[in-house]
């Protein structure tokens, strides 16, 4: 269940895949390229934050879920010295999809695996199978996987019902866990407790790009929002 890795466009994708990175080894920042026009820093900034959160949607159905106020848009956080610019957080709204909360709780190897094993009915919220994997959760719900599809989790050499936890190559470098989830392997379930913010040097929603990227995409797609009419 792993998607296709194009390494001439040079994206980062959700996965796992040690090609990933090498993506990631040999990205170039587009804030270090002085040359290129602010219009051409801004498209390529949300081809690239796009190519990372898009977990295979349409440029269409982005832009029907594109708020152009951001959680923290009211608060003069980036007046702040050391505070990100909040722009980092327009893809906030993603983390509470399903398939983007499977996988960052690491019971699937990329967004792929974790959108296949919601499908199947692997994947329980509040007690209840839900195979949609877009579908966005609440504060407080309960998301649970079947431990057989975890993807590091595999029988024992003896055989039966007992299962041991089998690392993937590469894995390391993203398995960390989010603030904003709760994550019990024990029942392979995490609870989703609220939605990400930014705080003084640190922003939530993970991503391989810094705020000012970010802030490229949001300039983007604020200026789109405003030509769609």
């Amino acid at each position: 269940a792993e998607g296709p890795l194009k390494l001439s466009r040079q994206l980062i994708s959700l996965t796992w895949n040690p090609r990933n990175l090498y993506q990631l080894a040999t990205k170039k920042q587009l804030l270090t390229e002085k040359h290129k026009t602010l219009f051409q820093k801004m498209w390529k900034a949300k081809r690239d934050t796009r190519g990372y959160h898009d977990a295979g949607i349409t440029e269409r159905q982005w832009l029907r879920m594109f708020n152009v106020q951001l959680p923290t848009l009211n608060i003069k956080y980036d007046t702040k010295p050391g505070h990100p610019n909040t722009a980092a957080l327009m893809y906030a709204c993603m983390e509470r999809r399903l398939d983007f909360i499977v996988f960052r709780s690491h019971f699937a190897s990329s967004i792929w695996m974790a959108r296949h094993i919601i499908v199947h009915g692997k994947v329980k919220v509040n007690g209840r199978p839900f195979p949609f994997p877009s579908h966005r959760v609440k504060d407080g719900d309960v998301v649970t996987v079947d431990p057989e599809a975890v993807a590091t989790l595999k029988p024992a050499e003896g055989g039966g019902e007992v299962l041991e936890f089998a690392p993937h190559p590469y894995q390391q470098p993203w398995m960390f866990i989010p603030e904003y989830l709760e994550v019990n392997y024990n029942t392979c379930s995490t609870v989703f407790l609220r939605e990400p913010v930014t705080k003084p040097q640190q922003t939530e929603v993970p991503s391989p790009y810094p705020p000012e990227f970010h802030a490229l995409a949001y300039r983007f797609y604020q200026r789109r929002g405003r030509t769609r009419k």
